[in-house]
């Protein structure tokens, strides 16, 4: 048999193809590449993103911020203390970027300026922390980004 440019050229370009299919079938069966969105309903999110916005901006506002504090029992999201802790309702959303089974969502229930999510709840590594609550009509948002 022969070898000469047009053999070469035909080689060449198999074995391109060849290279290319193997990294899409691997890439579309390996569940180590297997990545959801941060959430399923991202179109309806995005059209209250403004209230978001105006949100995050009432709670950088605010004299006294909402802090996190990483006690024995868990993590203390402590509100500003000049609110009347029977008037705020919201919720704590905690999101895991690596495993969505391990995000949760809980009501702000308070007592003494301070919720409290219990230890067993939070594993180590990376987490999302989302606190929404409205308090006397008005919209307030706290994210922060936490390392357990």
């Amino acid at each position: 048999m022969k070898f000469n440019w047009g053999t070469g050229i035909v080689i060449a370009i198999i074995g391109f193809i060849s290279f290319i299919m193997y990294f899409v079938i691997t890439m579309s069966t390996d569940k180590n590449y297997s990545h959801d969105l941060v959430t399923d309903k991202y179109y309806q999110q995005e059209l209250v993103y403004q209230n978001q916005i105006d949100a995050t901006k009432n709670a950088s506002n605010l004299e006294e911020k909402v802090t996190l504090l990483k006690v024995k029992e868990g993590l203390k999201i402590k509100f500003p203390s000049n609110f009347d802790t029977k008037e705020i309702n919201g919720k704590v959303f905690l999101y895991r970027p690596s495993n969505k089974q391990l995000d949760f969502e809980m009501p702000i229930s308070i007592s003494n300026t301070y919720l409290l999510v219990p230890e067993k709840r939070l594993l180590g590594g990376r987490w999302n922390i989302s606190v929404s609550w409205s308090y006397k009509g008005k919209d307030y948002l706290f994210k922060e980004e936490l390392n357990l």
